[in-house]
């Protein structure tokens, strides 16, 4: 596939900005010359410049027909989907089209039980009624791994009628469900396949990664590219697949804001160039410096890293600190880090630490964070009390059940 080199979004706001037009029209700051100081500092005077929209040669993103139009079906095929709509509102409102644009008022979908707010609010937007997926568990690292094939397959056996499946994968700790297999066994049940892959961005361009959701056969995928890739904050693309376009965009069309900020789009184009130039680099750089910290920080006493992972696959990028072994909650040894070292972590949990490795990283930032990680106190383990059982008052009638579980 040949390497496009051009960014149309980008290219059309400078020669919109080059053109030095009385701008009579919003935003307020007027192309940065009503502009505080201090948003001269966030944003420089270029950007102020180029800091407007709606204009006839910027495009809309409701109805692209030039620069998004192009930049969009860029990504489709850097991404392997047949089309690609960019969202400004986050992933949140790309996963809510995502199920807006599929299924309606009645139709039975099946999520998994941690899935993000955003499926929830998907589902009030749409009438849609979920079944509830367990999820499977890693009891020594204390956290979720992911729906198993085996409960996809039970579930359509129980629920035969329903309309869709969507999974989240990879999830926050970066572990990924067999999407290939499952993308055959909800295809061959005539339902289809929805994936919330903010988290998996970037496992397009390394093999050692866990394969894209699109590329493992599913219909649609939602992806943050700010997550691991470079676009800015509240940035999102929503993958495609055959069969489904005219009401997903028409989804979009309604979920998105009718103000689309320019450089949040000119980001996103910017973020697929960076990819489709070095992309397969830069992601497999990451994926080496993930290893690296891995093995340094096993060798700290009281350490373990999340690697393994039994019948699913985990994105390397995301390193799983378990800090028990401390006698630190997670919480404890962030608040340490952040507070003493000058270290943030992404999250913590009762028990571990979760660190984000990306392009963007080098051997002396690992190094840095291996170094404080030396430092976290040890403690004796705290005895964690036991919650009184609570004594439930026994109901006369049951309730009608609205939200179905499936085992």
């Amino acid at each position: 596939m040949a390497k496009n080199f051009s960014a149309p979004i980008v290219a059309a706001m400078k020669k919109y900005s080059a053109d030095e037009v009385l701008p009579f029209h919003t935003p307020g700051h007027k192309q940065g010359r009503g502009a505080h100081e201090l948003l001269r500092e966030l944003l420089t005077a270029e950007g102020l410049r180029q800091e407007v929209s709606l204009m006839e040669e910027l495009d809309d993103l409701h109805a692209p027909h030039s620069c998004i139009k192009d930049a969009q079906e860029l990504a489709a095929r850097l991404w392997h989907a047949d089309e690609c709509i960019f969202f400004v509102n986050g992933t949140t409102s790309a996963v809510q089209a995502m199920i807006f644009g599929t299924l309606k008022a009645g139709d039975l979908i099946m999520i998994p039980r941690n899935a993000h707010r955003s499926v929830i609010a998907g589902l009030i937007l749409s009438g849609a009624i979920p079944i509830f997926l367990p999820v499977e568990f890693d009891a020594e690292f204390n956290l979720p791994l992911n729906v198993s094939v085996e409960t996809i397959e039970l579930s359509i056996k129980k629920f035969p009628q329903a309309r869709a499946v969507l999974l989240v994968s990879p999830n926050y700790y970066g572990v990924a469900a067999d999407l290939e297999k499952i993308s055959e066994v909800v295809h061959a049940a005539g339902m289809i396949l929805l994936i919330d892959e903010a988290h998996g961005a970037h496992l397009t361009f390394c093999e050692e990664l866990p394969q894209s959701a699109i590329e493992s056969g599913a219909d649609l995928a939602a992806q943050s590219t700010h997550k691991i890739l470079g676009s800015l904050t509240q940035t999102s693309i929503l993958m495609l697949g055959k069969n489904f376009s005219e009401r997903v965009k028409l989804a979009a069309s309604l979920l998105q804001t009718t103000s689309p900020n320019q450089l949040l789009l000119a980001s996103l184009d910017i973020a697929r160039l960076q990819m489709e130039l070095d992309g397969r680099e830069k992601i497999s750089k990451a994926v080496e410096l993930s290893k690296k910290l891995r093995a340094e920080i096993k060798k700290i006493h009281g350490l373990k890293t999340f690697d393994a992972v039994k019948n699913f696959e985990l994105d390397l990028t995301k390193v799983t600190v378990n800090v028990s072994g401390l006698g630190l909650s997670g919480q404890e040894a962030e608040e340490i880090l952040r507070r003493d070292l000058k270290i943030q972590c992404e999250l913590s949990d009762a028990t571990n630490l979760l660190f984000l490795i990306t392009f963007a990283d080098s051997e002396e930032m690992i190094s840095k964070l291996v170094d404080a990680l030396k430092l976290l106190p040890r403690r004796l383990p705290k005895k964690i009390p036991r919650l009184p059982k609570l004594k439930l008052p026994r109901r006369k009638k049951i309730p009608q059940i609205k939200m179905l579980k499936a085992i």
